[in-house]
């Protein structure tokens, strides 16, 4: 009920905010205008998109008052956002030319790729080529760049951050709400998570993630335990000294009580954790305590011996460390910087959704800035909400041309995407190839780009894996297990208020 109200309440604020301008014609009001369409269309997408097109439609021709709106249909509703946005076009600011927050002509080319990407789902046309063709509109055109830290993009001060292409703004002072980010970052704090080092007040103790969307960044055994190394449960400790440190930000090279540590969260001598190695080709060791007394281990190929060689560490960028003293052997891999989850007091499997230790939680939104500020206030966040951003574009451009778009470069593909996954491990360690690139592929690298960012409905409908059997995860269809769930759960319902009160609508199927 409460997204269904908010997306005709936007489109009456658009239709009389144009209905109030029609009569203007500077250049500037025209502009304005054309984001009002934008905003509309925007909010006719998410209809679209939630609701299947079966719902009420008006513009700033239609009365106001008493007034009974007639249903529009998936087809005419798709073919309105199209003809709008592309209308609009010539009348918006150049991309990067507005206010930051508001709409640009690269908004509304990523929204139109969006929309096409989208198509066989919504009108059961593939439009993959129109969605190729916006894309590389943004990408060609757009003047946008990848930030090179992916963490920046949801702190407090992300207007700051390279990528972003239509924010929806917050702002702890002047926008305050229970919710839009102030509500993600609340609701995804609990358990032994600081709320302070978030930049909150306190933690909601609510949202978590799946098993299953955990296991599409790798291993989800020892690479996970540790996850967050702040040692709340004050857990046995060894610490990682090198000649690393002073250039990765730990402090003086060699210092042991300066270095990152690595923690054994089941006291069991079995040690994890990350650490960031801004240069290749330097060494490091592990110690027992915060200093070189109670002695060290070194060694090669996995194997640790007392005093030891050093270890050399073989590529730049975040790494897990796992170090095994009952065996004396260690690992190093090359970690996915993405996967921002908290471990300590959480177990992987959710035996039971009501309790908040039961799952992994996530870390990736924040209210503090990237020099670890909190927001202006602990109650509400600055942290604004990138609704388009670059990355997502690369992705689309990867997927329509892989589902057959034409123009479609697929080396060209392949390197988009190889570029996310270089800022996510900071070399190209985990690049793939034009053999690897498939749409299993892109699924699973959209979950963990675009994650918590409110993309995976949408995609999983559009690879055929929302409702049905295909991909079961964790309480789907009410079961712990997970289950296979009836097809009209694609769409939600009308809401029964606007069915009564308004003669012509009528619910969608199934419900």
């Amino acid at each position: 009920m409460g997204m269904y109200s908010r997306i005709f309440y936007e489109v009456t604020l658009t239709n009389e905010f144009i209905r109030e301008t029609q009569q203007r014609n500077e250049d500037v009001i025209r502009g304005y205008e054309a984001e009002a369409r934008f905003l509309r269309a925007l909010s006719y997408w998410h209809a679209l998109d939630l609701y299947g097109g079966n719902v009420p439609f008006t513009t700033e021709a239609d009365p106001i008052g008493a007034y009974m709106p007639n249903p529009t249909t998936p087809e005419d509703l798709f073919s309105y956002i199209e003809s709008e946005l592309i209308d609009i076009l010539d009348e918006l600011p150049a991309p990067g030319q507005n206010d930051y927050g508001r709409a640009d002509r690269g908004a509304a080319w990523t929204l139109l790729s969006k929309l096409y990407l989208n198509a066989e789902v919504y009108i059961g046309e593939n439009r993959a080529t129109d969605a190729l063709t916006y894309a590389e509109l943004v990408i060609d055109e757009g003047g946008y760049q990848l930030d090179e830290n992916y963490e920046y993009l949801f702190l407090a001060d992300n207007d700051q951050a390279d990528g972003i292409i239509f924010p929806i703004r917050f702002d702890g002072d002047n926008l305050q709400t229970f919710g839009g980010t102030n509500f993600i970052i609340h609701a995804a704090i609990g358990g032994s998570m600081s709320a302070s080092s978030f930049g909150m007040d306190g933690g909601w103790a609510g949202h978590r993630v799946t098993p299953e969307f955990v296991s599409i960044f790798g291993d989800t055994g020892d690479r996970f335990s540790g996850f967050e190394t702040e040692n709340t449960g004050n857990y046995p400790t060894i610490y990682v000294p090198g000649g690393y440190q002073a250039a990765s930000g730990y402090g003086n090279d060699w210092s042991p009580g300066e270095a990152p540590a690595l923690i054994s969260q089941n006291s069991d001598d079995v040690y994890t954790g990350q650490v960031y190695f801004a240069n290749a080709g330097v060494p490091f060791k592990f110690t027992a305590e915060s200093n070189w007394d109670a002695g060290d281990w070194g060694g090669e190929d996995g194997e640790l011996d007392s005093a030891g060689d050093d270890l050399i560490i073989p590529q730049a960028g975040l790494h897990t460390i796992v170090v095994d003293l009952n065996e004396m052997t260690y690992s190093v891999t090359p970690a996915e910087r993405r996967a921002m989850f908290h471990t300590d007091g959480q177990t992987l499997e959710i035996n039971d959704w009501r309790t908040f230790n039961d799952g992994f939680a996530v870390t990736k939104w924040k209210n503090v800035t990237r020099t670890g500020e909190p927001g202006k206030r602990l109650e509400y966040a600055d942290t604004d909400f990138p609704k388009f951003r670059l990355a997502d574009v690369y992705l689309m451009y990867a997927e329509a041309t892989l589902r057959g778009a034409t123009g479609g470069d697929e080396t060209r593909a392949v390197n988009l995407v190889n570029q996310l996954r270089e800022r996510a491990y900071g070399n190209d360690i985990a690049n793939i190839t034009a053999g690897e690139l498939d749409l299993d592929f892109i699924l699973d690298e959209r979950a963990r780009e675009l994650y918590w960012e409110g993309h995976r409905r949408t995609d999983l409908r559009r690879f055929g894996q929302y409702t049905g059997n295909e991909y079961v995860w964790s309480w789907k269809g009410n079961q712990q297990e997970g289950t296979g769930t009836n097809q009209r759960y694609e769409i939600f319902p009308i809401p029964s208020s606007d069915i009564n009160s308004n003669l012509n609508l009528t619910q969608n199927p199934g419900y």
